[in-house]
């Protein structure tokens, strides 16, 4: 009985001392004191039990009040506003129009990886194929270029009304032109020659190549053989603005016409009236080494 009553005790103290914080945590700062060895013995074995739960740690905040070193984001905003003015209106143009440039990072990830294998196979058959490597749009733009000039320029030429020069396309191309001049200065020897001669035009052959109106056609006198008047071998003509380094993209057919009608008459040309030379028609080939000829002497006396 008396072990009994014990047991009861002991189990009411236990209980007591669960329910009640202040009292558990006062009798345990007093190392057991309060309830007797069994008490402690109990307190010690619920202690042992919930001992290994420890309390859970909370986060440490990234990128807080204490963290010395700024996030990602904040440093791309300082980088960014270190760059200058023009630049990040620049930067900010494209972003907003969707063709944002490239990063470094980018550019360097496209250099090692290479050309793409649709644009591989593209520069491999224009190799194969013996053609350049340049892009089928570019040259897809060049052609249509050269055809909206042309084009242009034969409707300006159907209006002059004082019918200086007329236009025959030679087997339909519109990039290969007869053009005859019908007018050269009546005060000139070369239009009493015309008279004489019964010859109402000079006739001349343009070719416009593939990146015209940016670089000059190849002309040529086809007949009568004339003399002088900066007319070459082969019918070649020598003037500056018919050379890479003379010509501009604003010259139009026209301009060139009257400015090589002036320079027949400023060269005194004439109409050759020699027995068997007149006859003999200028060649293509000949006008061309000779043109050829002549862009080599000005290019060497512009750089000397």
């Amino acid at each position: 009985m008396a072990t009994l009553l014990r047991k009861i005790g002991l189990i009411r103290l236990h209980n007591r001392d669960t329910e009640d914080p202040k009292h558990h945590h006062n009798n345990h700062r007093a190392g057991g004191g309060g309830g007797g060895p069994q008490s402690a013995a109990l307190r010690g074995k619920g202690g042992a039990k919930s001992g290994g739960h420890k309390p859970p740690q909370q986060p440490h905040p990234a990128g807080g009040a204490g963290d010395a070193s700024p996030g990602p984001a904040r440093a791309k905003a300082s980088a960014r506003r270190s760059w200058p003015r023009a630049t990040r209106r620049r930067r900010r143009r494209r972003w907003r129009q969707g063709r944002r440039a490239p990063g470094p990072r980018e550019r360097a990830a496209g250099a090692r990886a290479g050309p793409g294998p649709a644009a591989a196979a593209a520069a491999a058959a224009a190799a194969a194929a013996g053609g350049s490597l340049v892009p089928a749009a570019r040259q897809q733009h060049c052609a249509q270029v050269r055809s909206r000039r042309l084009m242009k320029e034969l409707r300006d030429i159907a209006r002059l009304s004082d019918r200086f020069i007329s236009v025959e396309l030679v087997d339909e191309s519109l990039f290969d032109w007869n053009v005859k001049l019908h007018q050269v200065d009546k005060d000139s020897v070369l239009w009493q020659d015309m008279k004489e001669t019964n010859t109402e035009f000079i006739l001349l052959n343009l070719t416009f190549p593939d990146n015209f109106p940016f670089s000059p056609p190849f002309m040529r006198v086809l007949s009568p053989r004339l003399e002088n008047g900066y007319v070459l071998d082969g019918g070649a003509i020598c003037m500056e603005l018919l050379t890479p380094r003379g010509w501009s993209s604003a010259y139009t057919v026209e301009a060139v016409m009257r400015q090589f009608a002036a320079s027949l008459v400023k060269g005194q040309g004439r109409i050759c009236r020699k027995a068997g030379k007149s006859k003999k028609s200028f060649s293509r080939k000949e006008a061309e080494a000779t043109f050829k000829s002549l862009v080599k002497t000005h290019e060497n006396r512009s750089t000397s």
